[in-house]
């Protein structure tokens, strides 16, 4: 029997986490370890009920999703995040997707497409709302193009480039360890190693890097060996 995805809920509003919570229980593959308003509790929630996935408001109460995350990422703890939120700003998801978020999902969308990009994000998947994508692509355009010069991916390791082909395609520290057959930390290793080196400042910007040289699984090794050519 497959286990179920274990799913933390960070929503003010009961309603909501009542609503999310059956809905996640009915579906049969995600069970919810725990639902909560207050942000004081997060961090021991996460800590003794370690969930898969954590899925965050980004208006709460008392303070805003992203400082609670930041807040949660300080304690060293990296479980995986959606945001879930009434806010269709451009900036909110940009400053959401750099701080790391694995997906933005709006509350208006239909129940059911909330629960199944849930259920995708789970499995490793970034997962925007289908009416923030042209804001996602904007967002992309704006990013670091150009300013990453194509010879630093020689500064990277052969890991290292497999790992942001895996960074690339929007999966988290979980999925790229088990793809690869390495720890964990091993992963958050690398993917630190890299944003150092390609002057990165979040995972979605390895992502802008990589469709800078239209990456295919294989792309970014492709260049690498290209620029490690060009050097020798």
């Amino acid at each position: 029997m497959t286990s179920r995805t274990r799913v933390l809920l960070v929503d003010d509003h009961a309603l909501c986490r009542s609503g999310l919570t059956e809905l996640m229980e009915h579906r049969g593959d995600m069970t919810v370890v725990g639902a909560t308003g207050d942000p004081a509790q997060v961090v021991s929630m996460l800590r003794e009920q370690q969930p898969d996935l954590m899925v965050l408001d980004l208006r709460l109460a008392t303070t805003d999703g992203l400082s609670l995350l930041r807040m949660v990422r300080a304690e060293g703890i990296d479980t995986p995040v959606v945001i879930l939120t009434m806010s269709d700003s451009e900036d909110d998801m940009s400053a959401a997707l750099r701080a790391g978020v694995l997906g933005y999902l709006l509350k208006d969308m239909e129940p059911e497409a909330v629960i199944e990009a849930i259920s995708r994000a789970a499995r490793g998947e970034m997962v925007v709302a289908s009416a923030m994508t042209l804001k996602l692509a904007q967002i992309l355009q704006s990013g670091p193009k150009g300013s990453v010069k194509g010879d630093l991916v020689a500064l990277l390791t052969e890991r290292e480039r497999e790992v942001l082909d895996h960074v690339a395609r929007c999966q988290s520290n979980k999925v790229i360890a088990k793809a690869l057959d390495i720890s964990h930390n091993t992963v958050k290793l690398h993917v630190r190693h890299i944003m150092d080196k390609l002057n990165l400042r979040s995972r979605v910007e390895a992502a802008v890097f990589a469709f800078e040289y239209r990456s295919s699984p294989d792309g970014i090794k492709a260049a690498g060996a290209a620029a490690q050519k060009a050097d020798s």
